[in-house]
């Protein structure tokens, strides 16, 4: 069984899904290496994560490499139609579909538990943990069979350490989202792409002159700072830490603080940190009139839409995920995708070259967990550099990159394998 907005949109979820798979070559060169051995055969993979046409070309390596897969969205507006149509069509159970209340989708991810044999899940691959989550708390008796979970993003990673600190993790994990080829192209290059595809879809705004506000500058931060000064933005970071914050004053950002940048006339904000209260009511009340509010971080905590909702004198709901609020002073906010994901809500999300990066990690960490089990202890893990490495080597062809290769004299001058590794565990990209 599934459960999708509309069936009937599955061909066009599948004309999609065929020219995805063109612009993924690291997933589809997974499953031309392992299809025959079938490493996943027994693995019931429950999956929360962005019911997207690239989430579907990953389903589809998941499956083609043996596993049996039931998905929900870990988004209530991420989900593409066309995208779970053309999966559930396929017979893999899927629960998403875009729109979804909070209590829908909770329901979504309970589904995927228990299988349609009426066995567990053995396997977790999520997106920010929910599931993680709703496995540990109401489903206690089912982590001894688990083989481990793959996590996809930064917040949660951040609950992965903050469960293992706690004494509350009870599966190996991964931290899928620190390789290199996850945060150092995913977070950075398609945050880099799909922000202002969604900013510019929901509102059709000029950005070229705007001054805008990006809250936080990690590597989505840094993505999203990019994309609106190539538009001809004038842009502002906020920061926490001194060390991103020396990183943006040296790209030659200024950087200052959201009261200050409002002062300076910022019309866009744009957070991205991960934290919580980022933009509150002091912020609404000072910014200029139809002044545009998104985030992109996972979660919807990094706006204060809560005192929207029940301060406002008035809110239009424009078109989907896009709401105008009038407020007692006289001005309006205007707010894209609830104070969720805005580069899904409002638009398609990450392009697929860059997903290709992020799933084949994905792919590879499934299949670490449940060939080898025992041989990663409960706590949080990583990819081989080796792995890491791999994974981008599998992407170059596609952008006709040739590299270079280390003689024998150079490889010994740097005491390296000539085929790599090339760099230390602690190195940073």
């Amino acid at each position: 069984m599934s459960l999708a907005a509309d069936i009937n949109l599955a061909d066009f979820g599948r004309k999609e899904i065929i020219m995805a798979e063109k612009e993924m070559p690291g997933l589809m060169s997974l499953r031309q290496k392992y299809g025959a051995e079938k490493p996943l055969k027994g693995a019931r993979v429950a999956g929360c994560l962005h019911m997207t046409i690239q989430t579907a070309v990953l389903i589809e390596t998941l499956t083609e490499l043996g596993a049996e897969v039931q998905w929900s969205s870990c988004n209530i507006f991420s989900t593409q139609d066309h995208a779970a149509a053309a999966i559930a069509k396929s017979g893999v159970p899927v629960y998403a579909w875009k729109g979804e209340t909070d209590e829908e989708y909770i329901w979504c991810i309970e589904q995927t538990i228990y299988f349609p044999d009426g066995k567990p899940l053995n396997m977790i691959l999520d997106d920010g943990g929910d599931l993680t989550n709703l496995v540990h708390e109401k489903y206690p008796q089912l982590l001894p069979d688990i083989k481990g979970l793959s996590e996809e993003t930064t917040t949660g990673v951040h609950n992965l350490y903050k469960m293992m600190r706690e004494g509350k993790l009870k599966v190996p994990a991964f931290n899928v989202n620190d390789s290199v080829t996850k945060s150092k192209f995913d977070n950075l290059y398609g945050c880099r792409e799909s922000l202002t595809d969604g900013i510019k879809r929901a509102t059709d705004i000029m950005l070229s002159g705007k001054t805008c506000v990006v809250a936080g500058y990690g590597d989505v931060g840094k993505g999203s700072a990019q994309s609106l000064r190539a538009f001809g933005s004038r842009v502002i970071i906020t920061e926490i830490d001194p060390i991103n914050a020396l990183q943006a004053a040296c790209e030659g950002y200024q950087v200052t603080t959201m009261e200050e940048a409002i002062k300076q006339g910022a019309s866009i904000f744009v957070t991205t940190t991960g934290c919580r209260d980022i933009i509150t009511a002091e912020h609404f009340n000072s910014m200029k009139d139809d002044s545009i509010v998104c985030n992109i971080g996972h979660f919807d905590i990094e706006i204060d839409v809560k005192w929207l909702d029940e301060n406002c004198v008035e809110k239009v709901n424009i078109k989907p995920q896009v709401d105008r609020y009038l407020l007692k002073n006289g001005n309006h906010v205007i707010l894209l995708a609830e104070g969720r994901l805005v580069n899904l809500g409002c638009a398609m999300g990450h392009p697929s070259f860059v997903m290709s990066n992020s799933f084949t990690n994905q792919v590879l960490a499934q299949i670490e967990l449940w060939t080898k089990p025992g041989q990663y202890p409960i706590g949080v893990h990583f990819l081989p550099k080796k792995l890491d490495e791999e994974v981008a080597r599998l992407h170059l062809d596609h952008l006709g990159v040739k590299l270079t290769k280390l003689s024998t004299n150079q490889a010994e001058y740097l005491g390296l394998p000539a085929e790599g590794p090339f760099k230390p565990e602690h190195y940073r990209y």
